[in-house]
């Protein structure tokens, strides 16, 4: 709504110095425009947030997500997938480019998935949209695969996983 909560980042800083509770755990991509705690309005002490290129997960990703649920009670976690995506536009277009490549060789199978007709490139944008969704969809299936601990926390009913994307022109956010 534009229309931010007030807060006192000085009080937050004194009242999680010795302590976090955080409700949520974010998945988010690195891209400056959807940072997730700007995105849903949040402040210190409430979001855990692993960043990275294409809001994908990995061991390590896993571990701080399984701590977050299992260890310090976050309820729920959100994949934040975004418009515009730089490594989703890169997967698209098959960039290599040292590391990268392997980042972006995790995008593959949205991108092969992906039934947008036309050119299958970043150029075409709807195409681009279509692989973003199916990314973000198929990284919260990855999260239930890969860690047994967060697909008993779900079927349990003590946590939820959930895909988002935030569209970087209009700041709204779409729930899967």
């Amino acid at each position: 709504a534009g229309k931010p909560l007030a807060r006192n980042l000085k009080a937050r800083v004194q009242t999680t110095a010795l302590g976090q509770f955080p409700f949520a755990s974010v998945v988010g991509c690195i891209d400056s425009r959807a940072a997730p705690e700007i995105v849903f309005d949040q402040s210190i002490g409430d979001l855990f947030v692993a960043r990275v290129a294409g809001n994908t997960v990995n061991e390590d990703i896993l571990g701080s997500l399984e701590y977050a649920a299992k260890v310090a009670g976050s309820r729920v976690i959100v994949v934040l997938g975004h418009t515009s995506c730089g490594a989703i536009k890169g997967a698209c277009d098959d960039v290599k480019l040292g590391n990268l490549t392997t980042l972006l060789a995790k995008f593959k199978p949205a991108v092969a998935a992906a039934t947008t007709p036309g050119e299958r490139t970043s150029h075409n944008h709807a195409f681009v949209d279509e692989v973003t969704e199916l990314n973000v969809k198929q990284v919260v299936q990855k999260i239930r695969a890969d860690s047994p601990i967060l697909k008993g926390l779900e079927d349990e009913g003590r946590i939820r996983i959930v895909g988002a994307l935030y569209d970087t022109s209009s700041g709204k956010v779409r729930w899967y």
